[in-house]
């Protein structure tokens, strides 16, 4: 069965829209934790990352670059934790239908793209007050999340393919995250590592979220941040990190299509 039959995107819709409801209900502000809670981290690491360990200061608008790639890095948490865990939570509707399984975890992956783009709109409000001058670079954000949107489905097919036998995986997938998100230029600029150890800088950018999150905040913020292009003259170690992600989805379909067979007798 096509992933993209009529039969599959009424239930992909059906899907994103239950989990969107479900998903803030019963807590008191509802929708807006969406949008308050990367809001509050942002605001925590402004305070010790900015302002007291002064990182970014030669970079011009650095707090939105900051609020952008913690936008980023959310999606990208939201949508290999949500989808890992997908085809556990939706077991009973396995047993039920039969439809294309991957279908589960890609309304996952939507819903924190709804997510995404809710907060998307805070950071482009945000910058404005901080002065940053739009152009038609804009339109950068399209290619630079259908890049982002590949990463994370392919590996959040893998994880939930794995995450049926090895529940342990999601404890695992912490850690892994909380590295990561130390090892991505986030809460600083990869200047801030490159003056240090060039070596270790473009090893860094060779990461695809590094490669994204310093390519949009090039386009969208600032050019005083450093793209990968700029930091490695090889282009054939350049084109690493964009086609990464079509190999992950490739991979991560692949895996998921081999073991999806045995997820209902599993569960």
């Amino acid at each position: 069965m096509g992933l993209f039959s009529r039969k599959n995107r009424i239930l992909l819709k059906e899907l994103i829209k239950t989990d969107f409801k479900l998903r803030y209900q019963g807590s008191a502000i509802g929708y807006l934790w969406s949008i308050l809670k990367p809001l509050m981290l942002f605001a925590i690491m402004y305070v010790v990352f900015i302002h007291f360990l002064r990182l970014g200061g030669d970079v011009p608008h650095f707090p939105v670059a900051l609020l952008l790639a913690n936008v980023i890095w959310g999606f990208f948490s939201e949508a290999t934790n949500m989808g890992m865990v997908s085809i556990v939570t939706r077991g009973d509707l396995l047993r039920k239908l039969h439809f294309s399984k991957s279908i589960i975890v890609v309304s996952a992956i939507c819903g924190a793209a709804i997510n995404f783009g809710i907060n998307l709109i805070v950071v482009m409000i945000f910058a404005l007050f901080n002065g940053v001058q739009f152009s038609w670079t804009l339109i950068m954000i399209v290619p630079f999340f259908i890049e982002l949107f590949l990463l994370a489905t392919g590996i959040a097919l893998i994880l939930s393919a794995l995450f049926v036998k090895f529940r342990d995986l999601s404890q695992i997938w912490e850690v892994v995250m909380q590295a990561g998100m130390y090892a991505t230029p986030i809460i600083y600029p990869i200047t801030f590592v490159t003056e240090r150890n060039i070596v270790a800088g473009k090893l860094m950018m060779l990461n695809p979220l590094a490669q994204i999150i310093q390519d949009l905040r090039y386009f969208l913020i600032d050019p005083a941040n450093t793209p990968i292009w700029q930091l490695i003259n090889h282009k054939s170690i350049v084109a690493i990190p964009y086609l990464l992600p079509v190999l992950v989805f490739l991979i991560g379909l692949l895996i998921f299509n081999k073991q999806s067979k045995k997820f209902a007798e599993i569960l």
